[in-house]
């Protein structure tokens, strides 16, 4: 039996973690008989309206959220300045409320996750039956695994799931459900104007000296996935790169979950001596490393204790 995967215990449903690619030749498969390719033909279609049905709600929810945001600037442009900051002050208010219960519930779901992968019941899915099913039954099958991940992840005592058998066409599929992951770089082309509940943003955990440039753009792009970088350069001039350190960016991102503020959060994390000065043209390379000693010292003399954790890479 192939090794199996489990589930990941940080409380993402359908962030599964295939295993390698089988990189042998497939298996020849017998050609479809016609009941077959109708019934194929039948799924595609049902795909297609389903994929176009899906289209049409994304749009309409962006439409109803312009209309939102419409009426929320009309009701402040005809308020008096009091009713006006009331007006702000009562919607941080739900929005931190929202945020708190959200947190409150995700950190209650990893701690029944990480407990089930200590003492849950284990059940295994084998999926090893891929050369025997055709490329939208393949699909089937991995939308049926996501809603096991999901069920799952919800249930009150959830079990401690696992995948085996993921090869060829199974695993090919597999890959594609990270669509969520969006990896910050600064090397990205794509601004961050908001985070999205249903992303997963991957943080680079690396201590280089410029010695890598473009290494986790590169790693995005390998294993394709979308990138995004922070509104940095819309709100502030740096004094050298954009490049941050670990624990600063997720303080940023953190500082943002709290204030919807994008200049806020770079103003209270960015320290002073890198928003402001020199040309990042005329920065030595040793000019560079002497400023990320200060960085860290800074940090370690801010935060006595700091743990990071740094996302696993995709297939390990």
């Amino acid at each position: 039996m192939a090794a199996a995967t489990e589930n990941d215990d940080n409380g993402v449903d359908n962030h599964l973690k295939p295993a390698p690619v089988n990189l042998s030749p497939p298996a020849e498969q017998k050609p479809l008989s016609k009941n077959a390719q109708k019934k194929q033909l039948k799924q595609q279609r049902y795909e297609a309206k389903k994929a176009k049905k899906k289209a049409q709600e994304k749009e309409h929810k962006r439409k109803e959220g312009e209309r939102k945001h419409k009426e929320w600037e009309e009701t402040l442009a005809n308020a008096t300045e009091e009713e006006r900051l009331k007006l702000i002050e009562s919607r941080k208010s739900l929005r931190k409320e929202r945020m708190d219960k959200r947190s409150e519930e995700k950190e209650k779901k990893m701690e029944r996750l990480t407990r089930a992968k200590e003492i849950g019941q284990n059940v295994v899915v084998d999926v090893d039956f891929a050369h025997l099913m055709s490329e939208s039954e393949i699909s089937s099958l991995v939308q049926q695994i996501m809603y096991c991940y999901a069920v799952n992840g919800r249930s009150t005592s959830p079990c401690h799931l696992w995948l085996t058998g993921i090869k060829g066409e199974m695993s090919r599929q597999l890959d594609k459900l990270p669509e969520s992951l969006v990896y910050l770089t600064a090397d990205s082309e794509t601004v961050l104007d908001e985070l999205d509940p249903k992303s997963i943003y991957i943080i680079g955990g690396l201590v280089d000296r410029n010695r890598f440039k473009g290494i986790t753009m590169n790693k995005a792009q390998e294993q394709g996935i979308k990138t995004a970088k922070l509104p940095i350069g819309e709100y502030m001039k740096m004094s050298s790169s954009q490049v941050l350190t670990v624990n600063q960016v997720v303080e940023i991102l953190v500082k943002f979950l709290e204030t919807r503020d994008w200049k806020t959060s770079f103003f209270t994390v960015i320290p002073q001596r890198k928003r402001t000065g020199v040309d990042p043209i005329s920065c030595s390379e040793e000019h560079q490393e002497k400023e990320g000693d200060e960085d860290e010292k800074h940090d370690l003399l801010e935060r006595k204790k700091l743990c990071v954790e740094v996302p696993l890479e995709s297939g390990s």
